[in-house]
This record gives structure tokens, C-alpha cells and sequence, in this order.
């Protein structure tokens, strides 16, 4: 089969239109396209148009012809590859599993996909959680946002079953080079576990935290069918070690011990009681980038007339996104984060006393404002602290600082543009309601952003309205303060066996570990992680 792909179509094509594209394109006569199938749309709203870009699987009775003669004004043609993700092929060695059984820390989309693969091969990983189940913390999450104050530590947006981005708009896209195909590969599994099915054909694919709970909870009780054991509400105390420095179990809060010998440690990026553990126990780390900055939220509708002009509302289309980097005159970037189309923004504290916001969107996308992280990169540099913990310190001053700033009980700071880019405080709001829960207080966004923070998006703010139209509007909100788009830090480890380079047997993975961000590739490197593994 041939792939065939920059196919554009008008938005309101007709039914038969992609084949009699296919077959203009590859100038094709009567009866030569044998079979077809869409397996990638696009929306492409770039140049002040909008259209349809399609990649398509085809059949041909010819193919070093179509290869050949293809009207390359028209499309891209290539000889289909070979996109399947063998499951582990040539990695199990041994004829049964080992004697200690592995334990993976954490049930976010990396610990989850590492799980399942040595669950597969028959290995009963043993699985840590310190939050809930997706249902009871569903509930808790949910009253925090509603009634305020009543926020658990253990038990929030950043701790549970499905980690943080079962609170997101669940995306499925990435921009990690993916050779061997493990991203299809999840999201088929997804699918299997309940996402629906068009995550498999839209470019910028998106489950929804409303039906990613059901998807992971559905993935947990495959590993437990396999033997697997998942236990909640259970905080890893100490990774414990030999003489040498490898690892030989782990303990839990209150206590316990487990034997092992592989600890796959996929924590996200807010387990910072770990970080301060390891770290004290010499597992080798060091401090990375990160960016803070805020939420920025304005009516669905101006973004949607915005990028789609006269299609805008277009059930073909759905609700618009956006993505934008603004490159500063001082070398500090601006840019978009988890953009969420006709979303919310929402609570995503993990310690008490601190203020985080996040964006999450449902699968209908059908709120009626859209947010977007509004992010400028921060250096260790910049942390006024030294090793690698600084970042931590960083993120929890300007956390405290939002806190302070919403005036208690976790409401946010909220600063209207107009009032942001004319260096005043917002004493009221304009047309634009705010979506985040449990309330706003209006102010002064620099009471809880740093300086360069803050000349950094406001320079931004016009620029990006030149190509954005709408996006400096003066009603449209800031909302404080974004802190966690990445870990602060990065566990060191082996390229080769994922392996910490001065603790064998712990396994850093995923986002918390400073190996990925975002959904897929947090599962990609828990899968990575797992074949490591089985490889031994």
C-alpha cells in the first residue's frame, strides 16, 4: 500500500471527495484505486484559510506508477511504513519471571504503561500509589474545587490514579521522535480501554478527563488480572541499598518492607517528599529548567472566529486551539502551554498554603471560555539557590506567594490584560467570567510573579495579538500562578539501561524523572523503561 499524505479539502467536502482527490493526485484512471482509508485529519488554519489535511492509506493497481507520476502540488506520496510496535519482540530472554517481583512507584500514564508490560510477560509488578482510586479521588478533588479549603495533600489534582494529567485535557500528541511506533501503539491500547476511537485518526488527538478515568482505571485492572498488585493510599518511604549502592527493596509509610530489585520510579513531577528522599540518600540528580507563568483564558468564541474566520463553529472542526512562542528581546521565551479548547482552569495545589492552576478540558470541549498555560522559560540560574533541589524551592516561594495573593482559601489572583499591560491592579472584572474554581481575587499579578516574569509576557502579549488577533483583548484574564509544567529536576540515568547512574536497580522514568512531559511521552518512556528491563 501507498501512504499518501498533505491531502487538502475544502471543510465542507462532499463524501466521495477524498478518493476523487486520491485519484487526481495520483492521476489515477477509472478502477485503479483498489481501497482507501483515512488514517490521519488534520485542521489547517494557517495562511488565512482553513482546510482539511488528510493522510490516506491506498491500494493501487500500480503502485511504481503512482510513485512515479503523482502531482506532487497536490500531496506527498510514500510506500506505506511499517508502523507496528512489536510487543517486546526480541526482548524476553529468561523462561519465567524473577524471583523478587518489580515494584513501579506511581500510577501516572508512565507507571501504568510500564506496569503493563512486565504484567504481560508475566512479572506481578507490584504497583504504588500514594493517592486514591480515580473514583474517590475523583470526589475529593471535585468538593476541593467546589467548596474551598477542604484540600488533601494526599489526594488532590497532582496525586492519585492517573497522575496529573488525568485532570488535563488528556492530549495524545507528542513531538518525541518514536521510531520503534510506541505512541500508536498506546493509543490503540487506549482505545481498547475505552478512549474513543478517533483518537486514532485526528492529528492533535484528545480524550478528556472525563473519559480518561474510566481508560486508566480499565488499564489498572488489566495489570491486576495479570497478577499484578496496585495498592493505594501508599507513600514509598526509603528505596533501601547495599553496601554497594544497589537496590534491594523499598519501605513504606508505617513501616512495611518489600524485596526487590527493580524499582521503576515513576512519580511525576510534584513528588517532591521523594525528591528531598533520594536526593538525601545520594541517588544522583541534578537541577533542570522549568517555567512558571500563568493561565491565560478568553471566550471560546474569539479564539474559534479567531483561527477559523467564517467556519468558526463548525461541529467539522470542533472548538479551536492555539499555540504560539514569542521569542524576547532579552532571550527569555514566552509561550503557549496544555492549551485547552473550551475548558477550564482549574485548582492544582499538591501542598498546603500554595496556589497552582492547570487547565483541563472534558471531550466535548463545550465550556465556554478556552485557557492556555502562558509560560516564560526559567534557567537554574535564575533559582537563587544552589543543587538540585533549588527548582523546588523556586516553584513552593511563588506558590505561597499566588496563595497569598488570591487572599487564602485557594482562590487565585486574577488580573485582567488591559489592566496587566497598563501596570495597574484589577479591581473588578470585565465580560470575561473566570472558570476556576473554588474563586478569584482580583490584583496585581506581580505580587506573586518575578520581575523578568512579568516584563516577559507583557512584551509578549502584542506581539503574539498580531498573529492571534483577539489574544490582547482587555477582558481576557490572567489567572495565577502555573508552576508545574515540568519536573525542576532530573534524575541521572544510564542512556542504555535506564538505570540511575550511581543506584542500580532504580529505574527514573517519565515526566517526575525528567525524561518526558505530557501524556504519551511519559507512557513511551515507561515503556521504554519496562523493555530495559526485560532485556536484563
Amino acid at each position: 500500500m501507498l501512504e499518501v499524505s498533505d491531502l487538502k479539502l475544502v471543510v465542507d467536502h462532499a463524501a466521495e471527495a477524498v478518493p476523487e482527490a486520491v485519484g487526481r493526485a495520483l492521476k489515477l484512471a477509472a478502477g485503479e484505486l483498489l481501497d482507501w482509508k483515512i488514517y490521519r485529519r488534520a485542521v489547517d488554519a494557517r495562511h488565512g484559510r482553513v482546510m482539511l489535511n488528510f493522510v490516506v492509506h491506498v491500494s493501487v493497481v500500480d503502485e511504481a506508477a503512482a510513485l512515479a507520476n503523482f502531482d506532487k502540488s497536490l500531496c506527498k506520496v510514500h510506500p506505506l511504513p511499517d508502523r507496528r510496535y512489536q510487543e517486546l519482540a526480541g526482548i524476553i530472554v529468561r523462561d519465567k519471571a524473577p524471583d523478587l517481583r518489580p515494584v513501579v512507584v506511581g500510577t501516572g500514564p508512565c507507571g501504568l504503561f510500564a506496569a503493563l508490560l512486565l504484567a504481560r510477560q508475566g512479572w506481578r509488578p507490584i504497583v504504588l500509589e500514594r493517592g486514591k482510586p480515580a473514583g474517590p479521588r475523583a470526589r475529593d478533588v471535585t468538593a476541593f474545587w467546589r467548596r474551598g479549603g477542604e484540600f488533601n495533600p494526599e489526594s488532590n489534582v497532582q496525586f492519585g490514579e492517573g497522575g496529573a494529567g488525568t485532570f488535563s485535557d488528556g492530549k495524545l500528541y507528542t513531538q518525541i521522535r518514536d521510531r520503534e511506533h510506541r505512541a500508536r501503539w498506546i493509543m490503540e491500547e487506549m482505545v481498547k480501554a475505552g478512549a474513543p476511537e478517533d483518537i486514532l485518526l485526528k492529528a492533535r488527538p484528545h480524550i478528556g478527563t472525563d473519559r480518561l478515568i474510566t481508560v486508566v482505571r480499565r488499564i489498572r485492572q488489566e495489570i491486576e488480572s495479570l497478577g499484578g498488585e496496585v495498592r493505594f493510599e501508599t507513600l514509598l518511604e526509603t528505596v533501601r541499598r547495599d553496601a554497594s549502592g544497589k537496590v534491594t527493596g523499598v519501605t513504606l509509610r508505617g513501616g512495611e518492607e518489600i524485596d526487590t530489585d527493580r524499582v521503576v520510579l515513576a512519580v511525576g513531577h510534584s513528588a517532591r517528599e521523594t525528591f528531598v528522599m533520594l536526593h538525601e540518600a545520594g541517588v544522583s540528580m541534578e537541577a533542570k529548567p522549568l517555567s512558571i507563568g500563568v493561565r491565560v483564558e478568553h471566550p471560546q468564541q474569539v479564539i474559534d472566529a479567531t483561527q477559523y474566520g467564517k467556519w468558526a463553529g463548525d461541529a467539522r472542526l470542533g472548538t479551536a486551539p492555539y499555540k504560539f512562542v514569542h521569542h524576547g528581546k532579552d532571550g527569555r521565551t514566552a509561550y503557549s502551554f496544555c492549551m485547552c479548547p473550551g475548558g477550564l482552569v482549574v485548582a492544582a495545589s499538591s501542598e498546603a498554603g500554595g496556589l497552582v492552576t492547570n487547565g483541563m478540558s472534558s471531550y466535548a470541549r463545550a465550556e465556554a471560555n478556552a485557557n492556555a498555560g502562558f509560560m516564560v522559560d526559567v534557567s537554574p540560574a535564575d533559582y537563587g539557590g544552589h543543587g538540585p533541589l533549588a527548582g523546588i524551592d523556586f516553584q513552593r516561594h511563588w506558590e505561597q506567594r499566588g496563595f497569598e495573593a488570591g487572599g487564602g482559601g485557594y482562590f487565585a489572583p486574577v488580573q485582567m490584560i488591559g489592566d496587566f499591560l497598563a501596570n495597574r491592579a484589577s479591581k473588578e472584572l470585565g465580560s470575561v467570567k473566570p472558570s476556576y474554581t473554588p474563586g478569584v481575587t482580583p490584583g496585581d499579578l506581580r505580587a506573586c510573579l518575578p520581575d523578568f516574569v512579568v516584563k516577559t509576557l507583557r512584551e509578549a502579549i502584542p506581539a503574539i495579538d498580531r498573529t492571534l488577533r483577539g489574544f490582547a483583548m482587555k477582558d481576557a484574564l490572567l489567572i495565577g500562578v502555573e508552576t508545574r509544567s515540568s519536573s525542576p529536576l532530573r534524575i541521572t540515568r544510564d542512556p542504555a539501561t535506564c538505570q540511575s547512574i550511581n543506584t542500580p536497580g532504580l529505574y527514573p522514568a517519565g515526566e517526575g524523572a525528567g525524561y518526558a512531559g505530557r501524556i504519551i511521552s511519559a507512557a513511551v518512556d515507561g515503556m521504554r523503561v519496562a523493555e530495559a528491563i526485560l532485556k536484563e
